[in-house]
């Protein structure tokens, strides 16, 4: 055991933790959530990644690290008209639908099939409003907001990963010493709420299965690329089943979409974690260890973020989300060939377009495939 392997899961939890919290927030909001909901949101969600990392890098002897869907979640807080029963409903469909995937692996390549550029195009269109709100916020506090924008773009030169997290922390710090914040909630330890499902055609066209498209496409695939990179051929199935039983099992509470994480496994699999690759997937019950101190104090973490200023919290969420904006973009628009079916794909889904009860995110991904499918016919 080297010390580098907690340091190193700890860093990756917090990171992904810290740095994606704001969005989390924004979903629960845009589908009316209460603090109290909220809050078990956060908990049930952190519980389920907790036992699928323990779980999986046990059983497989790697390093194999989950993450919620932070693309979903940003599709949620982009989208309108949904509750918060819509969204459990959604949860709980989408939960099924990677259940079926980790059993069937032909659902696993007919994903893969998507064109990446599509793909990329839909998740570009998701994310585009959070920079877009990001912006916006200078006018609205430009003595706290422009300093933190700064600091953002110094730091990820030297440290990316910790770049939005020093944001957050500064940009709390400073709230509360300019007396922006009235004061700070007691602490508080977090409970669980059973939350009845609503289950309707528009909410599982419009949140579940582009919820489930955006999870494969940007998450889980992603995710196993990462595993890859580092030396590792686990079987995707297996891993997709798991996550989607957890999605599942925490959908009641709150819990949203939980897959295989990327730049949080990222961290936890490269050499500097232990030179020996058999030895790296003890970073898993050390990363599922953070994330139940995380359920545990999930409550409080939410009223912190409920009495801080809300441009602050728009402004982390869009920096939070500018990394998978920019990559998403240079995909969309890197084949020639596909580029006009990932522009169209993008513009859909980012005019936050409603048509029969059904969101942009679906509307965006018909519309380039369809696209694609009239150039593939005039090349024929």
């Amino acid at each position: 055991m080297r010390i580098s392997i907690p340091i190193s899961a700890f860093v990756a939890a917090i990171v992904g933790f810290g740095g994606t919290l704001a969005v989390v927030i924004a979903a629960a909001k845009a589908v009316g959530a209460t603090q109290a909901e909220t809050a078990s949101w956060v908990t049930a969600v952190c519980v389920a990644m907790a036992i699928e990392c323990l779980w999986l890098s046990w059983r497989t002897k790697m390093p194999i690290i989950t993450a919620w869907s932070t693309p979903g979640l940003a599709l949620m807080a982009a989208s309108s008209g949904f509750t918060m029963a819509d969204a459990v409903g959604a949860f709980i469909v989408t939960g099924l639908m990677l259940i079926a995937t980790g059993l069937f692996k032909p659902l696993t390549q007919l994903i893969s099939r998507i064109p990446t550029s599509v793909a990329s195009g839909m998740l570009a269109g998701i994310v585009v409003t959070f920079a877009l709100n990001a912006v916006k916020t200078i006018p609205v506090d430009p003595w706290l907001i422009l300093p933190l924008i700064a600091a953002f773009f110094v730091i990820r030169l030297f440290n990316p990963a910790l770049s939005v997290l020093a944001v957050l922390i500064g940009g709390g710090i400073a709230a509360f010493l300019t007396g922006r914040v009235g004061g700070l909630p007691a602490p508080e330890l977090s409970t669980l709420t059973l939350i009845a499902p609503h289950f309707s055609a528009a909410a599982v066209i419009g949140l579940a299965l582009p919820l489930y498209l955006v999870t494969m496409a940007s998450q889980n695939l992603s995710g196993l690329a990462v595993l890859r990179a580092a030396g590792y051929h686990p079987e995707p199935g297996p891993l997709i089943g798991v996550t989607g039983l957890f999605s599942l099992l925490s959908a009641p509470f709150g819990g949203s979409t939980t897959n295989l994480a990327a730049i949080s496994a990222a961290i936890c699999t490269g050499s500097d974690v232990h030179p020996d690759p058999a030895e790296r997937w003890k970073t898993g019950p050390f990363y599922a260890l953070a994330y139940l101190i995380f359920a545990v104090f999930g409550a409080s973490l939410v009223a912190i973020f409920a009495v801080l200023p809300q441009s602050l919290i728009v402004l982390v969420a869009g920096l939070a989300l500018m990394g998978s904006l920019a990559n998403a973009l240079a995909i969309a628009l890197k084949d020639e060939d596909q580029r006009m079916a990932a522009t169209v794909t993008f513009v859909v889904t980012a005019s936050g377009l409603t048509l029969f009860g059904v969101g942009a995110a679906f509307w965006g991904l018909v519309a380039g495939l369809v696209v694609l499918f009239l150039e593939a016919v005039k090349k024929r």
